[in-house]
């Protein structure tokens, strides 16, 4: 799921992982869309919610609001939901 991340596959599923964008790896400048969700994997770093604000925070500067933070049952997958201004 987080493997390699283009901008057409970040369009194509609306998903960027947060490690994508906490290491400067995603390009978002041609993202068609209002929404974007951050999915934060267990693991990754210091703990998933923290990754995943700590993402969303980085995407603010460029007109991303947050809307949610969630975890869907057992996915060990934090998900934060973005708007663009």
């Amino acid at each position: 799921m987080f493997n390699r991340e283009t901008p057409e596959s970040i369009a194509q599923t609306r998903t960027v992982s947060a490690k994508a964008i906490l290491t400067n790896t995603a390009d978002l400048r041609q993202y068609p869309y209002r929404h974007l969700a951050i999915a934060s994997p267990h693991g990754f770093g210091l703990t998933s919610v923290t990754d995943a604000l700590m993402a969303a925070e980085a995407l603010a500067p460029y007109g991303w609001d947050l809307l949610n933070v969630t975890e869907f049952g057992a996915s060990q997958v934090v998900y934060a939901f973005l708007r663009r201004r």
